[in-house]
């Protein structure tokens, strides 16, 4: 128990000539909420599948629960749940039969209908799979994976396509796993959720680790002034009227970053030069570092 959830080593997976995850190094704590972050074809769905059993890794070690996933998957399959990206619920099969036949695998399941209900499903319980909108098959995706009180679950993209009611009852889900003990690994595009459910942060891109760590790690504590402006302005000439230690940046264009000492000395001379510019500084705010800045500035701005 001492050992973490999950723990990958060196790990590498090809698909013929282009090298998915190379050389991945990570781990996931037991009880705690793992977030891995990373742009679309960064490695993420695919170690999250070596970790499940299945694809196999090319090279590398991967422990799951303390076990290898490729040779003890009959171990395994009882004491950890899977939630697909997409799919893996046949077509025709109606969400109340196919949660009551998943239950059935397990010893001590939840009880179906409560589940049902929790994520908003029982007036479509007779609904086939089909014919629910993707948000009703996501969450029963989820309901899937948590029915049989697993140790371990995977969750990849458990949000996507959902409400925000659908939304927040998902991560009020992963709050009482993790208060329960359950190890949870997500896959998520959406830094709020990462920054609210996470315990831990692992950002990957090109099939290796960039950054990790817990969110308030990654984001630090300092504040950032933030407002809109015309494209161009001089910041050479705005840092040389703001403290020493100050930096200003443009990203994206006409939205203008400014760190340091963010007090009131700071925000009243970057209203002063702005005003002597003949600049109108538009929401202008206060705020810290988010996660999705940390994410940008590690993985770039370009579209993948």
């Amino acid at each position: 128990m001492d050992s973490p959830a999950v723990a990958l080593t060196d790990l590498v997976k090809r698909y013929g000539r282009t090298v998915a995850i190379d050389g991945l190094t990570l781990s996931a704590g037991r009880g705690e909420v793992t977030a891995v972050l990373g742009p679309n074809g960064a490695g993420k769905t695919s170690t999250v599948e070596i970790c499940e059993g299945f694809r196999r890794a090319d090279a590398g070690t991967v422990r799951v629960l303390g076990l290898d996933p490729a040779r003890h998957a009959r171990e395994l399959r009882p004491r950890v749940g899977v939630m697909l990206q997409s799919g893996g619920v046949p077509p025709a099969a109606r969400a109340g039969e196919w949660l009551r036949l998943v239950s059935r695998f397990h010893a001590r399941p939840l009880d179906p209908p409560a589940l049902l209900d929790r994520l908003g499903l029982t007036d479509h319980a007779r609904t086939p799979y089909r014919r629910l909108s993707g948000g009703q098959q996501q969450r029963l995706s989820l309901a899937a994976a948590v029915i049989g009180r697993p140790d371990l679950v995977f969750l990849d993209e458990p949000t996507a396509g959902l409400d925000p009611q659908a939304r927040h009852a998902c991560w009020e889900i992963v709050r009482e796993l993790r208060a329960q003990g359950v190890s949870t690994v997500l896959t998520t595009h959406h830094m709020d959720e990462a920054e609210k459910l996470a315990d831990k942060v692992v950002i990957i891109d090109r099939g290796t680790v960039v950054s990790q760590g817990s969110p308030r790690s990654l984001t630090g504590a300092e504040r950032q002034l933030r407002f809109r402006a015309r494209p161009g302005l001089d910041l050479d000439e705005l840092l040389n009227a703001l403290p020493a230690g100050s930096t200003a940046k443009e990203s994206p264009s006409g939205h203008y970053v400014i760190e340091g000492h963010v007090g009131p000395e700071l925000l009243g001379t970057v209203t002063a030069w702005c005003a002597a510019e003949g600049v109108t500084a538009d929401d202008l705010s206060v705020e810290r570092r988010t996660l999705e800045d940390v994410f940008l500035e590690l993985t770039g701005r370009e579209l993948r």
